[in-house]
């Protein structure tokens, strides 16, 4: 692992985002999901749940399932954590699910969907609702898939259909309405 760990900061909230790790930019702007993969996730919720990227950030909180960048493979793409590096994190995720009690967790990638339920396949996944415990909670989790450039998946059939109907559960869930309704009740508008 390289750098310094990226947190998404001291957020109370009912609703977690988990993502693989930092990318390499991530740790000089010190916030997670700050480039490519960030600008199509804050698009997504600003579309499917009417929250941009500053509501976003202010109201769910962000952690990875590693929180160091983990550097480049050989052929120059991120290298994704081996199971040592989770390993080592995972204490960390544990904790700050035992300490906010999530009502929903949304877990983005294949690497931190398969932290709370199995996924040979995304298309097994993405779409769907999970009930899961962790950390001694119980809570729930609609997955999706990484909004990297990386893979084309989420812009391609299946995909696409499946994105969007996991972004439609994630938007009608009571944890993420109610950030919704606060919002309005306070007169923020996206």
């Amino acid at each position: 692992m390289q750098s310094t760990p990226v947190s998404g900061g001291a957020v109370v909230s009912n609703v977690m985002i988990i993502g693989q790790a930092p990318g390499p930019r991530e740790p000089a702007l010190q916030r997670m999901f700050a480039h490519t993969a960030g600008k199509t996730l804050f698009r997504w919720f600003e579309e499917f749940c009417g929250m941009n990227e500053s509501t976003v950030r202010s109201k769910i909180y962000f952690a990875a399932v590693c929180r160091c960048f983990p550097g480049k493979n050989s052929t120059g793409t991120d290298r994704v954590p081996v199971p040592d590096e989770i390993r080592n994190c995972s204490s960390w995720m544990g904790d700050e699910i035992q300490i906010l009690q999530p009502r929903l967790i949304i877990p983005v990638g294949r690497l931190a969907i398969k932290q709370f339920i199995d996924c040979e396949k995304l298309e097994e996944v993405i779409g769907r609702k999970f009930r899961v415990a962790r950390a001694g909670h119980h809570f729930e989790v609609i997955p999706l898939p990484h909004p990297s450039g990386a893979s084309p998946w989420h812009k391609i059939p299946p995909g696409r259909k499946l994105t969007e109907r996991a972004l439609k559960l994630i938007a009608r869930h009571s944890a993420v309405a109610a950030l919704c309704r606060s919002r309005r009740s306070r007169g923020e508008t996206s």
